[in-house]
């Protein structure tokens, strides 16, 4: 597997966490889809960034559901 393909592999590994931890696990992908694309409509910077940001930091900052051990460095490389 080339380097290239390593990143983009790990990427959607970690993108698909994030989905575990927001209990989306079960949500219709256009759903999914839709709520993202709203997301990148929001201007960085803005309230309504600096808030869904401030919220996911204190998600991440929580034990995941069902955790049982102290969160890793990587649960924090997306913040």
């Amino acid at each position: 597997m080339t380097a290239d393909r390593k990143r983009e592999a790990r990427e959607k590994f970690l993108l698909g966490g994030i989905v575990i931890r927001a209990g989306l696990t079960k949500a219709d992908r256009a759903f999914l889809l839709g709520g993202l694309l709203e997301l990148a409509r929001v201007a960085p910077g803005s309230s309504e960034h600096r808030r869904l940001r401030d919220i996911g930091e204190e998600a991440f900052k929580a034990p995941s559901p069902g955790a049982t051990e102290t969160p890793t460095r990587e649960t924090a490389e997306w913040h």
